[in-house]
């Protein structure tokens, strides 16, 4: 999957529809994940697309909360998007808030990662450090099991999300703390800017 959008088209529309640092923040987070995963699971060719996915995932979220999903084809149009790249935005949803289901890997790996990147950077803040770098799986795991902690990230997504991989939670607990480790510096510093 190739993507003719280029991430300043990307962050652009991003950011006409979504004013909200925590917004910004959590499309940025998603698009570092994505990035990694990319390279992880073997489509390093394929990282510009699933980067901008990651980062074009919640566009319509801030501004049609009511409308998650349904109304990002609309706003997509505005940059021209792939149909590949529509669908990949779309299915991060499913069941959720669209009917498009997620079909390839990328598409579930966002599902899957969407959810949990909330629930990770809510307990890297409560660290000392406030970073991912030094949490590790097993506090992430009781951080899990407490349903009080970050209640807005919602553990069924997690799970369903770490089934349609193949996956058990620790798998995507791990690579995916490892995604937002191979992209915190750089998010914070394009956060400062």
């Amino acid at each position: 999957m190739k993507t003719a959008i280029t991430r300043q088209q990307a962050l652009e529309l991003l950011k006409k529809y979504n004013k909200e640092p925590f917004h910004i923040l959590h499309s940025l987070t998603v698009e570092g994940v994505m990035r990694w995963y990319a390279g992880d699971m073997g489509f390093g060719s394929e990282e510009e697309f699933w980067g901008i996915a990651g980062l074009l995932h919640d566009v319509d979220f801030e501004q049609f909360p009511e409308e998650h999903c349904k109304k990002a084809p609309e706003l997509l149009s505005e940059i021209e998007a792939e149909e590949e790249l529509v669908h990949a935005i779309c299915s991060h949803g499913y069941g959720i808030c669209s009917d498009v289901k997620p079909e390839h890997v990328m598409e579930k790996i966002m599902f899957a990662a969407d959810e949990l990147t909330g629930l990770i950077g809510a307990a890297a803040r409560m660290r000392p450090s406030k970073s991912v770098m030094d949490l590790e799986v097993s506090s992430l795991k009781k951080k899990f099991k407490d349903k009080k902690f970050a209640a807005g990230c919602s553990r069924d997504v997690i799970t369903s999300g770490a089934e349609n991989l193949g996956w058990t939670l620790d798998e995507l607990f791990e690579k995916t703390i490892l995604a937002m480790r191979s992209c915190e510096e750089k998010i914070n510093r394009e956060m400062e800017e």
